[in-house]
């Protein structure tokens, strides 16, 4: 019965043992994750093999795995950044990205685990500092901020094609200008568009003109036609039709034939 002790002590330090050891050769990678393998005994991280999966994962004890997430990312950057002209522009971002899933082992090995801060956003600001600083703050304010936006993320594109990151849009938020900088356009855009409304009302009031004389033109081309056709054998004709169906109607009248004028009839009647 002494014995027994003895004996169950080296089990429980065994078992513990395999617990532990059991614990720090597992891994889980959660939804959404992916797992970069750096092999301790070997050649550190694996480049040459596709990173560990969602799921569980066998490892060995003395290897690590670097858990990096590989779904779609949002950054959002504030700036000061100048204009063509040299005025000072503060310019708010969102920056969708996500690191290239095939390439996690290359990334981890050659930017590390915190690449947002080491490649990511250092060139979201170059390639923002560059685009501004092609345009002036009217341009930046009104018409030009889609093409500003494309124009980033084209840049940016650029500067990460090398880096194992993907970038997926670059969406521009806001851009803030210097408070009289900002009303000085604003009163400038104000006067144009008045000044696009008086030129709409005097194009509108100069075709309704032009309008009216055309109808006016028209009415005297038709008259001038008209007066042109109608000589007396025509008059006497249409005068005649004219006889043959009074005649036939029943209210009484007279009717005196040849005594009007060019020999047309006068017609006596009650009415």
């Amino acid at each position: 019965m002494d014995k027994l002790p003895k004996i169950g002590i080296p089990i429980i330090i065994i078992a513990i043992a395999l617990i532990i050891f059991v614990a720090k050769s597992t891994i889980t990678i959660s939804s959404g994750e992916a797992g970069v393998l750096f092999k301790t005994f070997s050649d550190g991280v694996v480049t040459d093999k596709p990173p560990l999966n969602e799921g569980f994962h066998i490892v060995a004890p003395w290897n690590k795995v670097f858990v990096y997430e590989v779904r779609q990312q949002e950054i959002r950057e504030e700036m000061q950044v100048l204009s063509s002209n040299g005025l000072q522009i503060k310019l708010e971002a969102s920056i969708w990205f996500q690191p290239e899933y095939a390439k996690l082992g290359f990334l981890h090995q050659e930017r590390g685990i915190d690449y947002v801060t080491r490649v990511l956003q250092p060139a979201v600001r170059s390639a923002t500092r560059s685009v501004v600083g092609r345009y002036t703050p009217e341009q930046l304010y009104s018409s030009k901020r889609d093409v500003i936006q494309e124009e980033i993320y084209t840049e940016t594109g650029k500067l990460l094609s090398n880096q194992y990151v993907q970038l997926n849009e670059v969406l521009v938020r806001d851009v803030v200008l210097p408070p009289t900088i900002k009303d000085a356009i604003e009163r400038k855009l104000g006067q144009e568009q008045e000044s696009l409304e008086y030129e709409f009302r005097l194009e509108k009031a100069e075709k309704e003109a032009q309008k009216q004389r055309i109808e006016a033109q028209g009415k005297a081309d038709a008259n001038e036609i008209l007066s042109a056709s109608l000589s007396d054998e025509i008059l006497r004709d249409k005068g005649i039709d004219a006889t043959v169906k009074l005649s036939e109607s029943p209210n009484s009248k007279v009717i005196v034939i040849g005594s009007g004028d060019e020999g047309m009839p006068i017609i006596l009647g009650n009415q």
